[in-house]
């Protein structure tokens, strides 16, 4: 660029600045959106989430104006970072005295210049948005300047960012690292807010990993570049019978030769699929997904006509199983196009047919084994997996999860640090239910993490081995299935476990008590929806306090399920008057993000209903805290209009456990139903599996303060509360036993 076309866009000396910039342009591939909407002249306060020590040089970059940054006074103690506050013009702000960096800021911004403040008040380390300081409304109405905010993605993860736990001393990525700016539109002093700010920056956030290049890609073919990358690298360990481990290289051959099988020989569109998690989900998945063609993962726990209204909606007429799996479910609707997945790989010519592929995997670049398979680069909104829900009540639901969908959750997942590469994943939950779909198959072959399968969630004893044996870190599971462990586990057993997430259904406090107190292991508390593909939220372990700053910053927060995804934001409304509420308040929560699907299945109807101007509607109430944790306070079919108060079933079960000291640590014994009722609009049944009368339920929950109407009315004595085989409550089936008979 000659030096006449060069325009000052920073407070830089002049030849600095150019090389700067030169530099940086080849480092960072910046884009940005509403730049425009940054005035021309006259001062403005700019404010900006803070995910690196490089988010200053992508904002200039971005910025059509020079650019004045507010900076912590603590990093002027390095001499480089000291070296660089004087050359830019920087303005330092310290913790012990920030009267006078504010002073500054706002005397800048009086003289028309344009002043960038991290409302955050420090760097994040987690990656997600930090609590927000009231800095930044102090200055913008002192100074009578209007606030812009700014979200920037792309950052974490880089060498400068604070990803694995460390800064620095990691390896580079590829360059150049792609970054997306996306700036909002000026707000006067008196209307912005942290709350404001935090609405804000989620919302831009959004918006801008909606840019990100990589969820324009195909699943299939990203997948089988991560394989073929490390062909020698175990990724599964098979311990369904006996152990197996199978590599990167063998899952590739095998999903490659199967691909150009089922190309050929199946017409249809979406392909069924029913095995257990292990090496063959794996293969059958990838090898549909390679064939251009849909896997459907089926629930073989669910009801036979709930199967048949799954087959018939999804078009499925071919399914890919086991002789061994078809043995075990006599009653499922089994379709005459039934294939097994080991005759098939035979009939593709066995080990002989396989050996090519392996070749190729070993001595080929990646993206030429993906190419190979006639795989497009592109998949983004189109359709990569379809899942059956009904929730806990209701017919099934065809969740159409695109390339874009299940791409994003596992870039989000990632971006957390709680599954890295070098993790050991216990992969249980069943291939149907979204968290096995997602987490513990497309993930782990993403990212390379290995995976070490167990054919069921309820074989306790085999999942302890397994992590026992093969030294597991990561255990994922709903409360349903941890019980088991925590009861029949030693503490020696699971001594190789770094970390337990739980989902599904809510973490009872005892359970997280006595996990914690048995195996000093913390249970990580995560939100999602099979729609949102599912992890919504997730608590992760607080990062290590930097010793420069000493500063504490907090991963999880008790009762939480965790922050949201990066990329996600939020609202919380009236759950009857749509209104949009603080989200402080409890309201029902609805979501936006790139993980969230588009609709369900040939059904514009419950897709309207699922959706309220663009924004997904959970179905849960819930809440925000001010650090941006989200409170679930139980789904709205979980509630009852009694009498007009909204009685929450939930609370009422905690309350009966608590006051009888029931132990819930194998199983659901007291559940809290709502029925019609012609006098109040609806009465409270209690369902448990001991025995209780109405007498002594009422006296001891009126006498510890509970509403008279929060008393359930009617107790049904029944032999089994009724669960589902993705470990949540079968609220239907409860209904049913609710019921008057």
């Amino acid at each position: 660029m000659p030096y006449s076309a060069f325009r000052r866009r920073s407070h830089l000396p002049f030849l600095l600045e150019l090389i700067a910039r030169s530099v940086a342009r080849v480092l960072y591939r910046v884009r940005t959106s509403g730049a425009g909407n940054i005035p021309s002249t006259g001062g403005v306060l700019l404010i900006a989430n803070h995910i690196s020590y490089v988010d200053v040089v992508v904002l200039q970059l971005a910025c059509p104006r020079p650019i004045r940054f507010v900076g912590h006074q603590g990093l002027r103690r390095n001499g480089f970072f000291n070296w660089c506050f004087e050359m830019s013009g920087s303005i330092p702000i310290s913790v012990e005295q920030p009267r006078a960096g504010m002073k500054a800021a706002v005397a800048a911004l009086k003289a028309g210049e344009l002043v960038c403040l991290c409302p955050e008040g420090h760097i994040s380390r987690t990656g997600q948005l930090m609590e927000i300081q009231r800095g930044f409304e102090v200055m913008a109405r002192q100074a009578n300047v209007p606030v812009i905010a700014a979200a920037i993605d792309g950052l974490w993860g880089s060498v400068f960012s604070f990803a694995g736990n460390k800064y620095l001393w990691k390896s580079p990525r590829l360059l150049p690292t792609h970054a997306f700016i996306a700036f909002g539109t000026a707000t006067a002093p008196d209307r912005v807010s942290p709350a404001w700010a935090r609405r804000e920056l989620l919302d831009l956030g959004c918006r801008a990993f909606e840019e990100r290049p990589v969820l324009k890609r195909h699943l299939g073919r990203e997948c089988i570049r991560a394989l073929a990358k490390h062909p020698g690298r175990v990724q599964v360990i098979d311990r369904t019978f006996g152990r197996r481990a199978v590599t990167c290289g063998q899952l590739y051959a095998a999903a490659a030769a199967l691909s150009r099988r089922i190309r050929a020989t199946v017409p249809e569109r979406r392909v069924g699929v029913v095995l257990p998690p292990g090496a063959g989900a794996f293969i059958a998945n990838l090898a549909i997904l390679a064939a251009g063609k849909i896997p459907v993962n089926l629930n073989f726990t669910t009801a036979r006509a709930g199967i048949e209204a799954s087959l018939k909606l999804g078009g499925i007429a071919t399914v890919l199983s086991a002789d061994a799996v078809r043995a075990k479910l006599p009653n499922f609707p089994w379709p005459e196009r039934t294939l097994d997945l080991k005759a098939e790989i035979e009939a593709c010519g066995g080990k002989r047919a396989l050996l090519p592929w392996l070749i190729a995997a070993w001595v080929l670049p990646n993206q030429v084994c993906a190419d190979l398979l006639g795989l497009p680069r592109c998949g983004d909104r189109e359709e990569a997996g379809l899942l059956f829900t009904s929730g806990s009540s209701g017919e099934p639901k065809g969740v159409v999860l695109s390339h874009r969908n299940i791409l994003a959750n596992c870039a989000q997942i990632s971006s957390l640090s709680i599954l890295p590469e070098t993790c050991s994943l216990l992969g249980c939950l069943p291939v149907f239910h979204s968290f096995g779909f997602t987490v513990t198959l497309w993930y782990p072959l993403l990212r390379g993490c290995h995976v070490v399968t167990v054919p069921s969630p309820l074989d306790t004893r085999k999942i302890i081995e397994a992590i026992r044996d093969e030294k597991a870190t990561v255990l994922l599971g709903a409360p349903t299935f941890i019980r088991p462990v925590l009861k029949k586990a030693l503490p020696g057993e699971l001594r190789s476990l770094d970390l337990v997430v739980t989902g599904a259904e809510k973490l009872p406090d005892d359970l997280a008590r006595t996990f914690r107190e048995t195996f000093h292991i913390e249970i990580m508390q995560g939100y999602g929806l099979t729609e949102t593909t599912p992890a919504a939220n997730i608590n992760q372990p607080h990062p290590p306090v930097v010793v420069s700053t000493n500063e504490p910053q907090l991963g999880n927060r008790p009762g939480a399920v965790g922050r949201m995804m990066p990329g996600m934001t939020a609202r919380v409304v009236d759950p009857e008057t749509w209104q949009e509420l603080p989200m402080s308040e409890t309201g029902m929560v609805l979501f936006r993000g790139a993980n969230v699907f588009a609709g369900y299945l040939d059904d514009p109807e419950k897709t309207k209903g699922a959706f309220r101007d663009g924004w997904f509607v959970t179905g849960d109430l819930g809440r925000f805290d001010e650090d941006g944790f989200l409170f679930i306070e139980g789904r709205l079919s979980r509630f009852s209009k009694i009498g007009g108060e909204m009685v929450p079933h939930g609370t009422v079960e905690n309350k009966i456990s608590e006051l009888f000291d029931l132990d819930q640590t194998a199983g659901y014994v007291v559940v809290v139903i709502g029925v019609p009722d012609a006098s109040k609009g609806e009465a409270l049944v209690l369902l448990t599996t001991l025995d209780f009368t109405s007498d002594v339920i009422r006296e001891k929950l009126l006498a510890s303060g509970m509403p008279g109407l929060w008393v359930p009315k009617l107790i049904r004595r029944v032999e089994k509360i009724p669960v589902l085989g993705t470990g949540k409550l079968d609220l239907k089936g409860c209904r049913e036993l609710a019921l008057p008979r």
